[in-house]
């Protein structure tokens, strides 16, 4: 057995251990699920897809890597019209680089660089974890459905339903909600896949919402690897080099 799975096992006796019969430790399953999803320092190749109702889409392609819990860049590869730009997030910061401007511009997290369903909490997504608190766990089934609930006013949505899939510990759905109680958006997450590694998780994740009615936004994730950075490549002065990580 290699060690990711064999931790992965130990982590889950733990949880049981720890856990009163009956109750489930809804923070330890969150720090599970974020590892199961990914290792906490990567790289990574996803595609981003929105289709509008009438049929028309617009793809992006985007080259990622991540250090820790907070550092984030995600460079674009294509189309042609948007390759070189690139994001960079610490914690709450973020900042869009774009070479025809030569210098990084600040960026909010419901603002969107694709345009779309997706907003740049979605793209630059850190660690379930490190956003939210789980203020109830419970058991329905097959899966576990934590309630979420914002560790700070600065996180996109201010709370999260989250079903899990209870063998996998992967998500399954996942609800996200203003605090006025309003359903922004649904993200649907499918097609579990073997990325190696031990990364077995869904490669598709798609999202809707009823503030945009017909409007639809998929994320495809081709591949996902472990790999260290230095923390130079989290600042304002190495965005013009994203490229150089690749």
């Amino acid at each position: 057995m290699s060690s990711r799975p064999l931790l992965v096992l130990l982590s889950l006796v733990t949880l049981l251990l720890a856990t009163p019969a009956g109750a489930v430790d809804g923070n330890a399953l969150l720090k599970q699920l974020d590892r199961n999803l990914e290792p906490e320092s990567y790289e990574m190749y996803r595609k981003l897809i929105n289709i509008e109702p009438d049929g028309r889409r617009k793809e992006y392609v985007l080259y990622t890597v991540k250090k820790g819990r907070d550092k984030m860049v995600a460079l674009f590869l294509d189309p042609p019209s948007d390759k070189g730009r690139a994001t960079l997030r610490l914690g709450d910061n973020m900042w869009l680089y774009i070479p025809s401007v030569g210098k990084p511009l600040r960026i909010t997290s419901l603002q969107s660089v694709v345009g779309g369903v997706f907003n740049n909490a979605d793209i630059l997504a850190l660690d379930y974890s490190v956003e939210y608190n789980v203020d109830k766990a419970e058991e329905a089934g097959n899966s576990y459905v934590l309630a979420l609930k914002a560790r700070t006013a600065s996180v996109a949505y201010d709370r999260l339903k989250m079903w899990v899939d209870k063998a996998a510990v992967l998500p399954v759905t996942i609800e996200a909600y203003a605090a006025s109680g309003l359903l922004i958006k649904t993200l649907h997450f499918k097609d579990i896949k073997d990325f190696g590694g031990g990364i077995k998780r869904p490669a598709t994740m798609e999202t809707d919402s009823p503030l945009y009615k017909g409007y639809k936004s998929v994320m495809l994730y081709s591949s996902i690897r472990a790999r260290s950075f230095p923390d130079e490549v989290f600042t304002l002065n190495y965005l013009p080099r994203a490229g150089e990580l690749r």
